[in-house]
């Protein structure tokens, strides 16, 4: 496949790398924040066991970023979250969540503080840019939002450590988990962060220059080399293990945090107010109809994740439904984050999965499925 071969037309865009992509062997594309994003580089297997053991390089430009500037840039970013930010460092990073009025959840970015006034949230998929530009309209603060050139990616692995150093050096090691650091890699401007989208060791690198990005792309792969570094895809084998969400799949706007198990992410208390307060002191007051399980699903071997949301049955009646579905090779079993009602959540609860072959049983069981304490990532 040639890079001019591929595409939609001009609606849908290309990342800096996607050439690079596809001259390393990318076969698929998926289609994220309105940009192509590659989903295929083989056998989603041994991409997942490329991840596990050594290192992937992915692209992820989808990561858009919207960046926050002007006087009251703190501020503003604090009303766009229920997460109590007062703490939050310069260069440091935190996974928050973007709540509307009625404290459904809009996105689930990694939020980024780069100087006292200056903010990049790094998007999951939806466009949180026209969001903040609205809210900013009559919110009477001083606050200038954008579109940066920044298009990310993500190296993650156990070897991705001794990878970064072999790049930038021995002081690269004391990045912490979590933090941020601007570097130059070569003329190449560039944000590195401790963070990723594979509850493994891992980095995500801001480029600032699109112009740059085939550059950047092979040098990281030719330093790799040595490392078993392979060009790869974000796994959904792993995030399913690492039972971390996709958004439009595990949440979507009519999803509030309390539902996810995620009320750590949530301050009430904080004297800031934030879009969705009421609505979430209300819904936890009241407590959910629902809520996020992780499933052991009795099956063949599933051949790829779920593209429709599989109905979940209980005594006949419908209770739910599996939002993410896969096959662990790790594990040998198939693994599955689900929502269903609050009475069917219960640790060991058996049900019934519809999945297109037909019905089969399931188990309710503990989520994440690996390394629950996020040890590999925060080592």
């Amino acid at each position: 496949m040639h890079a001019d071969d591929f595409g939609f037309g001009t609606q849908i865009r290309k990342s800096p790398y996607f050439d690079a992509t596809v001259r390393w062997g990318a076969q698929g594309f998926s289609v994220y924040n309105h940009m192509y994003i590659p989903r295929d580089f083989g056998d989603p297997e041994q991409n997942f066991w490329n991840l596990v053991n050594d290192a992937i390089l992915c692209d992820v430009a989808v990561e858009r970023q919207v960046e926050i500037t002007g006087p009251d840039a703190a501020k503003f970013v604090q009303m766009l979250t229920p997460r109590d930010l007062s703490k939050m460092a310069v260069g440091q990073c935190k996974y928050v969540l973007i709540t509307n009025a009625q404290g459904g959840i809009l996105n689930d970015p990694i939020l980024l503080r780069l100087a006292e006034n200056h903010f990049w949230i790094s998007l999951a998929d939806s466009d949180i840019l026209l969001w903040a530009q609205g809210v900013a309209v009559h919110s009477g603060l001083d606050v200038q939002i954008g579109e940066p050139d920044v298009s990310p990616l993500q190296l993650q692995g156990p070897k991705s450590g001794e990878i970064m150093q072999a790049l930038f050096g021995d002081e690269i090691m004391d990045l912490k988990y979590y933090w941020l650091r601007e570097v130059d890699l070569d003329g190449i401007p560039l944000i590195v962060s401790r963070t990723g989208w594979s509850s493994e060791l891992g980095y995500e690198l801001y480029l600032r220059d699109g112009t740059q990005g085939d550059a950047l792309w092979e040098r990281i792969m030719a330093t790799g080399m040595a490392f078993g570094l392979k060009p790869g895809h974000t796994s959904s084998i792993r995030r399913i293990e690492g039972g971390m969400l996709s958004y439009h799949a595990d949440a979507d706007i009519n999803t509030n945090p309390y539902e996810l198990g995620l009320d750590r992410l949530v301050n009430l208390d904080m004297e800031a107010d934030f879009i969705g307060k009421a609505a979430l002191k209300r819904i936890q007051a009241e407590g959910v109809r629902r809520t996020q399980v992780g499933l052991i699903i009795d099956a063949e071997p599933l051949k790829g994740p779920n593209t429709t949301f599989w109905a979940i049955n209980k005594n006949g009646s419908e209770i739910g439904k599996v939002t993410s579905a896969i096959y662990s090779p790790r594990l040998e079993r198939n693994i599955a984050l689900a929502m269903v009602s609050a009475d069917h959540a219960h640790i060991g609860t058996e049900i019934e999965v519809l999945l297109p072959s037909g019905p089969t049983c399931g188990t309710v069981v503990e989520r994440p499925f690996y390394d629950p304490k996020k040890k590999l990532a925060a080592a």
